[in-house]
Formats: structure tokens, sequence, C-alpha cells
């Protein structure tokens, strides 16, 4: 008899998992998501990858405001067997998470216990790690803290931005997550308790994180740039306008003062705590992307100022 799994996830790298489960013996009886919300300038009404997904492949979806006492029993109306969650963009309640005979399993981007939260893809690059990994999780009501069931390890890339690591993790932890729901419903996996205390935490982004303090070293902000790429994004200001660094590359090179803008090999340039950034492509407010050479053009007072204040 065909297990009956409710999936609960809302972004790409949840709809990554969602498409490794549908093609899989494990495809999901039920989908919960987030509602939808309003995007882009004209705050058009958009709903979340998962759910565009889910009605493709005529499943059922849910998408609650609120994982309430009148939607928990909703869901108890049913015999459902597991619950599989992955970047839901909520804690489940107790009362939720003791539905399903098997539990609640969880796809989390790192190798827990470091980088529980909501965005280890990014503090994993910040951080300077050279590698992290999938974890396959038995949820309980603390965040990222329950009993782990599988893991592997997966290496970081100089070249990974955040989409990019988030992406391969996606697959990644799909790829496991296929090989563990069969082994834990046959009671074969003893489910292992964290190191409680070796954990790290990761925060919830907000746009000030892309914020740069020049007195970083250059390789530093080089990581902040691949971390925090598209969103926030890297920024400072220039002449009380906002000012998006787009791309560069490092240049270890003495400096002497931070944050200031300097010409190197006819590129634009910004000293750092330790080292130079080269400027490929930078944006203004107001403004559109324009490479360094053609910035300098439209705006040659840059050169010899301090950026950031």
């Amino acid at each position: 008899m065909k297990n009956k799994i409710v999936f609960l996830g809302t972004p790409k790298f949840a709809k990554i998992i969602l498409e490794k489960l549908i093609l899989s013996r494990h495809k999901p009886v039920l989908v919960i998501t987030s509602p939808d919300k309003p995007v882009g300038r004209k705050q058009k009404l958009t709903p979340p990858p998962v759910k565009v997904l889910a009605e493709r492949k005529k499943i059922p979806v849910l998408q609650p405001e609120k994982l309430d006492e009148e939607f928990i029993n909703k869901l108890r109306d049913n015999s459902y067997d597991l619950f599989v969650t992955a970047a839901y963009g909520k804690l489940l309640p107790k009362k939720l998470l003791d539905i399903p005979r098997h539990g609640t399993l969880n796809v989390h981007p790192s190798l827990l216990p470091k980088w529980r939260g909501s965005s280890p893809v990014q503090y994993s690059i910040l951080n300077g790690d050279k590698e992290t990994g999938s974890t396959i999780m038995l949820l309980d009501e603390k965040l990222d803290h329950g009993p782990i069931l599988a893991q592997e390890r997966l290496e970081i890339k100089k070249s990974n931005t955040a989409p990019i690591l988030s992406d391969k993790l996606a697959k990644h932890g799909a790829e496991l997550l296929t090989r563990t729901i069969p082994k834990w419903l046959n009671g074969k996996i003893e489910p292992k308790e964290q190191d409680h205390g070796a954990a790290s935490y990761t925060k919830m982004l907000t746009r000030s994180d892309g914020k740069i303090d020049w007195t970083m070293p250059a390789g530093s902000l080089e990581r902040k740039l691949m971390a925090l790429t598209p969103w926030p994004g890297l920024f400072t200001f220039w002449n009380d306008k906002r000012l998006k660094i787009l791309s560069f590359d490092v240049k270890n090179k003495r400096s002497s003062q931070p944050g200031k803008v300097i010409r190197e090999n006819r590129s634009l340039a910004v000293e750092t705590g330790r080292g130079i950034i080269l400027i490929k492509k930078i944006q203004l407010e107001g403004e559109k992307p324009k490479s360094s050479a053609e910035f300098m053009r439209g705006h040659p007072d840059i050169i010899g100022t301090l950026l950031g204040t």
C-alpha cells in the first residue's frame, strides 16, 4: 500500500526537492505552501514555485495564512504516514508534527548542528567554509533541533554564489531524502541526537546586511558578494546616493585608506582593510548598471573620494 505523504515547502529550493519526490515512489498526496504574495514594482500577486509545480502535476494544494487549530484539525481528518518539509518558512507546532504516523522529515542545507536557521547557504559562503552538506532530520518543535537521520557532505567551490550553491544543495538533499524515506519508513534508521553544544545559528537576512564595511579585507568582501548576490547585494553610498557594487575582482595590493576610490589599470578600484577591489560592474541609484570604464567616464569626480560616508 502506498504511503500518504504531505510536502510542505515554498521557494525554488523546495520546488527542486518536490520535483524529485514526484519522480520517485514517494509522490505527495498533498502540498502545503505559503500564500501567494505581491511581487515586483507592480506588486503582481504571484504563487510560490512549489504551488506552480504542484498544480501542474495535479497535486492538491493548501495555502494557510496560519497553522492554527482549525487548519490542523482538517489535516487530522486524514491518515497521513509522513510529512516532509523543505524551506516552508514557518516553525511547525507540535500538534501538526504529531499528525503523521512516522513523523515529519526536514531537508536542511547544512551539516547540522552547524548553521541552524533561515540562511545556512549564505552563512557557509560568508564564513569561508570549504564544505557544506545536506541533513535529513526528524523535526521537533525547536529550530533545526531534531535528531539526524542522514547527512552527506558537499564541496563549496569558490565560484559558487548563494543561488548556485542553493540549487546544488536542493538536488543533493533531494537525492539523500529519496534514499532515506524508505529506510525510515521500514524502521532501518536509528535517529542520532545532534550535539547541541556545538550548534551555530544564522539569522534572517535583511537589506542592511548588504552595506559594505570597507575596513573588511577584500577577500571577505568577495565572499560577501558571492553570499548576498542577488539579494540584498552589496552597496555603499556616494554623494548621498546608494551605489551598488555588482561585481569585482580582488587584488592583493597595499591599501592605506579603506573606502577610498582610486584608479588602477584603467579600472575603478576601492581600497579595503586589506587589499583592493577592482570594480567590474557598478550601479548608481537612478542609473542603469555600468562597466567600470563607462562609470568613470560619466563620473570622473568619484576618483579620490571616500565611499560610505
